[in-house]
C-alpha cells in the first residue's frame, strides 16, 4: 500500500519518522514523503541526533541508523509538495512530530490541513504521534464545520513530559521544547467535545519501547485513527498501523 508522510523542511522528530517509515517498507509498503515545496530533501532536528545535552535526550542508536538508511532513499531526496498531493492516491496517512522551531511550517500550514481534512474524509488509516496530532486538532471537516477530532479519543503528547523536557533543558536550550506557548495537551483536548476523550497514558519519562519491548509504550486506536504520545511509542505505533493497514 502507499503511505503519505508529510515534513517540514527541517526539524522533525528523528524516531517518529525513521521507525515508522523503516518497519513499514521492511512489511513491502511504499511511503511517499512531501515537504511544503518538493524542492529538495528535508532534515530532522540535529540536536535529536546528536544529543540535546552532552549528547543525551536525543533518538536511540537503531532509530538514528534507520534516519541514516532514509535519508538515502529516493523518496526522501525527491519528495512531492504537499499542494500536488491528492488524497485518494493513498491508502493511509502519518502525521509525525517534533517540537523545534522549524516545526511550526508543518503544524500551521492551511494547505496542509486542506490536504488532510481531505484524506480524513476518506475514512482510511490516519497515524498520528506526539505533536503531530495538533495537525488534525487544529483541522476542520470543510463539510461540516467540525473540528476532525470533535468526536475522537485521542492521545498526544502530555504535558508532564512537554513541561520536564523544558525544565530540564531550558537553562541551555531556550524554549526549545515549548514549540508554542500552549501546550500541544491543552490544545488539543480544547479540540474534543469532551475532555475524556483524551487519554494521557501511564506516567512515563524515560523508557522506551523498542523493536522487541513494548511494554513503556501506549497508543490509542479510535476506528481508523491511531495516536501516541513520543518518540517512546513510535515503534508500537508503527506496528498498529501497519495492522490497520490489512
Amino acid at each position: 500500500m502507499r503511505i503519505l508522510l508529510p515534513l517540514p523542511d527541517r526539524d522533525f522528530d528523528v524516531t517518529e519518522v525513521a521507525v515508522p517509515w523503516k518497519l513499514l517498507t521492511d512489511l513491502g509498503h511504499e511511503v511517499v514523503i512531501a515537504t511544503e515545496h518538493g524542492d529538495g530533501p528535508p532534515a530532522a532536528d540535529p540536536l535529536l541526533i546528536t544529543g540535546v545535552l552532552f549528547g543525551q535526550l536525543g533518538a536511540e542508536s537503531e532509530p538514528k541508523e534507520f534516519y541514516r538508511q532514509l535519508t538515502d532513499a529516493s523518496a526522501f531526496r525527491h519528495p512531492l509538495a504537499w499542494a500536488d498531493l491528492e488524497p485518494e492516491a493513498y491508502d493511509g496517512l502519518i502525521l509525525p512530530g517534533g517540537h523545534a522551531p522549524g516545526m511550526r511550517q508543518y503544524l500551521g500550514s492551511d494547505v496542509l490541513r486542506e490536504k488532510i481534512a481531505e484524506f480524513w474524509r476518506l475514512d482510511r488509516p490516519v497515524g498520528a504521534i506526539c505533536h503531530g496530532v495538533l495537525t488534525l486538532a487544529r483541522t476542520n471537516d470543510p463539510a461540516t464545520g467540525r473540528g476532525l477530532l470533535a468526536d475522537r479519543r485521542t492521545t498526544c503528547l502530555p504535558a508532564y513530559m512537554e513541561r520536564t523536557a523544558y525544565y530540564l533543558t531550558a537553562w541551555r536550550r531556550g524554549r526549545y521544547y515549548r514549540t508554542y506557548p500552549a501546550y500541544v495537551q491543552d490544545e488539543v483536548v480544547a479540540a474534543l467535545n469532551d475532555p475524556a476523550q483524551f487519554e494521557r497514558g501511564p506516567l512515563e519519562l524515560w523508557r522506551r519501547g523498542t523493536a522487541t519491548d513494548d511494554a513503556p509504550a501506549f497508543v490509542v486506536q479510535d476506528g481508523r485513527y491511531l495516536s501516541a504520545r513520543w518518540p517512546g511509542d513510535a515503534y508500537l505505533f508503527a506496528r498498529r498501523f501497519a495492522e490497520m493497514l490489512t
